[in-house]
């Protein structure tokens, strides 16, 4: 068993001590939290932000493409039903097509968009909305903890925060599963993972379909 590196002792989700070691994949090693469940992958073997912006720039989410359009309304039909008539809403971690903002924004919501490497304009994370989305973007995050906290302050009481992420759940084909292979997906979740953090900020959480995550601050 691969020695855990001082940076990988502690969670990156929960912050929490005493990470086991899941797998050895192709000399990537992935950890196991005993407290929320999450599966990390080695931080040692995190690409720069270079090689990650790399492989994003391949990406093609065009906001036009009707079979895009279906999978993002997994998360957008069930939380436009939840939200007020023109809310005001963040789109973290849009990318280079926010095809997400450009659907919600049809629907008569104003949209604010960020994205460290393509929209990363700081000033916007200085407001407070009534939802934040965040879709396929909390695995590849390098301290999700500090992530969903950040997300706290960005709500409003009340506030809804949206989240599509490919659930874990299979640890018997995790070695060959298709999101694992993306290599700059660092951290994986599974519906218990995404009710740890519910508690641990004291939010309330839906799971409307497989792989979409809605959570409520209170008011």
């Amino acid at each position: 068993m691969p020695e855990s590196p001082s940076e990988s002792r502690h969670c990156t989700v929960c912050r929490q001590p005493g990470l086991r070691h899941l797998l050895t994949v192709r000399a990537v090693p992935y950890w196991r939290c005993p407290t929320c469940e999450a599966t990390l992958m080695d931080p040692t073997c995190w690409l720069d932000a270079v090689a990650e912006k790399q492989v994003y720039d391949l990406h093609h989410n065009d906001p036009s493409d009707p079979g895009y359009r279906r999978f993002l309304a997994k998360l957008t039909d069930p939380l436009i039903e939840r939200l007020p008539s023109g809310a005001r809403g963040l789109e973290f971690g849009c990318g280079p097509g926010p095809a997400l903002a450009t659907m919600l924004t049809e629907q008569g919501f104003a949209m604010t968009l960020f994205d460290p490497y393509y929209h990363p304009n700081q000033a916007v994370l200085e407001s407070r909305y009534q939802f934040v989305t965040c879709t396929e973007v909390i695995e590849h995050l390098h301290d999700p903890w500090s992530t969903f906290a950040q997300f706290d302050q960005l709500l409003e009481p009340g506030g809804w925060l949206g989240i599509m992420t490919c659930f874990q759940t299979d640890d018997a084909r995790f070695a060959n599963w298709h999101y694992r292979r993306d290599p700059t997906h660092v951290v994986f979740y599974r519906e218990s993972t995404l009710a740890h953090i519910a508690r641990r900020f004291d939010w309330t959480l839906h799971i409307p379909v497989k792989d979409v995550a809605l959570f409520q601050k209170p008011l």
